[in-house]
C-alpha cells in the first residue's frame, strides 16, 4: 500500500458551480449484487420488500441475536456465518460495496468514479476486554494493508468490528468511546481507512460505539432503526471529506 498520512486538511471540495451542472451516481453493489436499491436507510426491517433471491442467500444463525440483526443488514450488505481470517474467527461478516460517479449534463459523460466499501466482523465472546479491542484494531490494520488498493478512484474503505457481550466493563466503554483510527492515504488524494468499535449487551440492552461507527443502529434491537443517514449520503460524505 502507498504512503499514509494521518491528518491533512480536507481534499476533495466541491465546487459550486460544478454542483449546478453535475448529477451524482451511487450504487450499492451489496445486498447479493443485484439490482435492488435500498431506501434512505441503512439498514432496513421489512423483509418482504427485499427480491426472494437476497432472502434465500442469507444465511441463517442459530444465535438468535445475530439472526435478527442479519435481517436489518441484509438490505445493504452480503453477509457470511462463520468466517475465519488471519487466525481471527468471527460468529458474522458482512461486506458493503458502493460506487459513485458523476456524470455532465448526460449519464454517458461519467467522470469522478468513486468506490467505497466496508468491512463487517461480528462476534459473540463471553466476556471483552481493551486488550481484546486493541488487538481488532491492529486486525484492521493488517486488513488494510491487505485490502485497500490506494488509487484516484478509492474514497474510502472502513474496518467496522462489533462483539456481542453479557456486559460492557466501565473501561472498555470508555475506551470505545475515546476511540477514533482514521488513515488518509496520500494526504487524502487516494482517500482513506478506517477502523471501527462497537461493543453490545443485548440482555442489558446497551451499546457503546466509536466517533462515525455508523452499524449501532443494527445492532440496536430494542429500539427502532434510526434513518438519519442512508447510502448515498453516506457516499456523498465520503467523497467529500
Amino acid at each position: 500500500m502507498s504512503e499514509r498520512h494521518g491528518t491533512s486538511p480536507e481534499d476533495g471540495e466541491s465546487k459550486p458551480e460544478d454542483q449546478a451542472q453535475t448529477t451524482d451516481d451511487c450504487t450499492n453493489a451489496g445486498a447479493g449484487n443485484s439490482d435492488f436499491e435500498a431506501d434512505d436507510g441503512e439498514f432496513g426491517e421489512d423483509l418482504d420488500e427485499l427480491p426472494s433471491e437476497i432472502r434465500e442467500a442469507v444465511p441463517v444463525w442459530e444465535d438468535e441475536y445475530l439472526d435478527r440483526v442479519s435481517d436489518r443488514l441484509m438490505h445493504t450488505y452480503d453477509l457470511e456465518k462463520e468466517v475465519r481470517e488471519r487466525g481471527e474467527s468471527f460468529d458474522l461478516y458482512g461486506e458493503l460495496r458502493v460506487e459513485s460517479s458523476k456524470h455532465l449534463f448526460h449519464p454517458s459523460v461519467q467522470y469522478a468514479n468513486h468506490h467505497m466499501r466496508e468491512f463487517l466482523y461480528g462476534d459473540r465472546r463471553s466476556s471483552v476486554t481493551v486488550a481484546d479491542l486493541e488487538r481488532l484494531v491492529e486486525f484492521g490494520h493488517e486488513l488494510a494493508d491487505e485490502r485497500v488498493d490506494p488509487s484516484d478512484e478509492h474514497r474510502a474503505t472502513e474496518f467496522t468490528f462489533v462483539l456481542v457481550t453479557p456486559e460492557i466493563p466501565t473501561d472498555v466503554r470508555s475506551f470505545v468511546e475515546g476511540f477514533s483510527d482514521r488513515t488518509l492515504l496520500k494526504y487524502g488524494y487516494h482517500g482513506h481507512y478506517e477502523v471501527h468499535l462497537c461493543v453490545v449487551a443485548p440482555a442489558e440492552e446497551d451499546i457503546v460505539a466509536s466517533d462515525r461507527t455508523e452499524i449501532s443502529g443494527a445492532f440496536s434491537l430494542w429500539g427502532p432503526i434510526e434513518k438519519k443517514r442512508g447510502l448515498v449520503s453516506r457516499v456523498r460524505s465520503a467523497l467529500f471529506l
